[in-house]
């Protein structure tokens, strides 16, 4: 669910006439919060909490009380005097200065020593450009999140974003995540807001869903308790044949890495029996370093596949540019559905139009260069390119990027959450690729592939980091295939 400020707040109005209280979404509020937290930190530590004068630090307070419960040490950095607040706020504080792990920050000081910054100040109801002592907060958090290695979360929205229109004023907050509260805002999905806003994380607020009526964006948001019904436990008498003939196409002189990656995270992700084809002058290596999982089977020609009975196909990473007439023919004539990545986009941009009319089913996973050279972008929003595209070309795509977006004819936008900056590096999409392929061999629609896919990559590039001993420096495309198994108990346990 994604609403402007103006919707949230009506439905929280009729939410309140219903009989709720504020008090009760400010705990629930605060409450997920804090299990956001926890989720990346299992670990107490210590976390600096910038604190609002409205319901935004009250929300952020709460969220220091559970954390302080459960042993962190809470650093309290308020925006103004106890007279400033407003009252349910004032409550929250004088419930939290009774505890003892907490202090009051006066000032600011040289190191902060906190793993965690928890951005409060501002919440939906904040117009204008920050000022006074509140922006210097907003620059005192970046500076802390610089120097001293601070993960910052923000509540609801980054303080000093537009609310209306997702625009960063100068200065914003720089958060990792933002946990939002009752619907995802409109303005935290802008292209302009991405760097600002960072993963979100939403935390749900009962019965709100029932006080919007036909308000709100139909573009939809994909969260863990919506997409695990895609991934439903096995039944106990299952077999391999249940899940698909997955074939894979990657891989040439120089590039065998992609064709490894594509087909162990095919194999990781589930699929039933994953073939990996190979050209002679590369069948010898791709036979000897593939997993023992993957069946290594030689072609004399890559159209060859078209011919194989597969029930989905995987192509394009690592290919290279020998075989562009080949790769167009498989996009065209191949009857299984496709995920079409890398060398094979861009063996369709080198014609003049993309070929429209293929004999199955076609998942596309650009990056934005690779789109770029199919279909320019010409100035619109990542929103307006992908849905235009896949409009004019009847496609589904799954636009990469920090705030992945899969688009498809005739159904609302959808826009990825997870991810984290350490996966800024080769060699992820052809992991992508083998995720994708999996999930469209065991019957999924292209959407659905799409969209477990992105979830699932990207929480297992977070799991490496916050669960493992990865950094966002060392991450690579090797890991995220080790934790693909942790991502998918991550969404059947519906986390975050």
């Amino acid at each position: 669910m994604i609403l402007s400020p103006i919707q949230m707040k009506a439905a929280e109005e009729r939410l309140f006439q219903s009989g709720d209280t504020p008090e009760h979404l400010m705990e629930i509020a605060g409450e997920g919060i804090a299990n956001v937290i926890r989720q990346f930190f299992p670990s107490s530590s210590t976390i600096l909490v910038y604190c609002g004068k409205g319901h935004n630090g009250g929300d952020a307070l709460v969220a220091a009380h559970s954390l302080e419960a459960s042993g962190w040490r809470v650093l309290l950095r308020m925006s103004g005097s106890n007279d400033e607040l407003a009252p349910l706020t004032r409550r929250q504080l004088d419930s939290l200065n009774s505890r003892k792990n907490v202090q009051v920050i006066t000032s600011a000081f040289s190191s902060c020593g906190a793993t965690v910054i928890l951005d409060g100040l501002l919440g939906i109801g904040a117009t204008g450009v920050p000022s006074g002592l509140t922006l210097e907060l907003i620059k005192e958090m970046n500076r802390y999140r610089g120097e001293c290695g601070a993960f910052t979360v923000a509540v609801d929205l980054p303080s000093g974003i537009d609310v209306n229109s997702g625009e960063r004023f100068d200065p914003c907050v720089q958060a990792d995540l933002t946990v939002t509260i009752g619907a995802v805002k409109s303005c935290l999905l802008a292209d302009s807001a991405t760097t600002a806003v960072g993963r979100i994380a939403l935390v749900s607020l009962p019965n709100l869903a029932l006080h919007v009526g036909d308000e709100g964006d139909p573009a939809e948001v994909m969260t863990s308790m919506d997409l695990r019904r895609l991934l439903p436990v096995r039944d106990f008498d299952t077999f391999k044949g249940n899940y698909g003939r997955i074939g894979v196409l990657a891989g040439s002189i120089g590039y065998f890495g992609a064709a490894k990656l594509a087909s162990t995270a095919a194999v990781h992700a589930g699929g039933g029996l994953v073939t990996l084809y190979a050209m002679p002058d590369t069948y010898p290596y791709l036979a000897s370093m593939s997993i023992p999982e993957v069946m290594v089977k030689p072609i004399a020609s890559y159209k060859d596949v078209i011919k194989e009975k597969l029930d989905a196909l995987a192509f394009g990473p690592g290919l290279g540019k020998q075989y562009i007439q080949d790769l167009r023919s498989i996009f065209r004539d191949a009857p299984m559905p496709c995920v079409v990545d890398a060398d094979a986009l861009n063996a369709l941009a080198t014609t003049h139009a993309i070929q429209t009319r293929c004999l199955g089913p076609r998942l596309l996973t650009p990056h934005p260069g690779e789109l770029e050279r199919l279909y320019p972008c010409s100035g619109r929003s990542r929103r307006e390119w992908g849905m235009q595209f896949s409009e004019g070309h009847n496609m589904t795509l799954l636009l990469k990027g920090a705030r992945t977006i899969i688009t498809e004819r005739g159904v609302p936008p959808v826009f990825n959450t997870t991810g984290t900056p350490g996966m800024a590096t080769g060699g992820m999409g052809d992991v992508l690729s083998g995720v994708c392929a999996a999930m469209l061999g065991s019957g999924r629609s292209l959407r659905e592939a799409a969209m477990l896919g992105a979830w699932l990559c990207a929480r297992a590039g977070e799991i490496a980091i916050f669960n493992d001993s990865d950094s966002q420096e060392s991450l690579s495309a090797t890991s995220v295939i080790k934790h693909l198994g942790d991502a998918c108990t991550s969404l059947r346990r519906g986390d975050y």
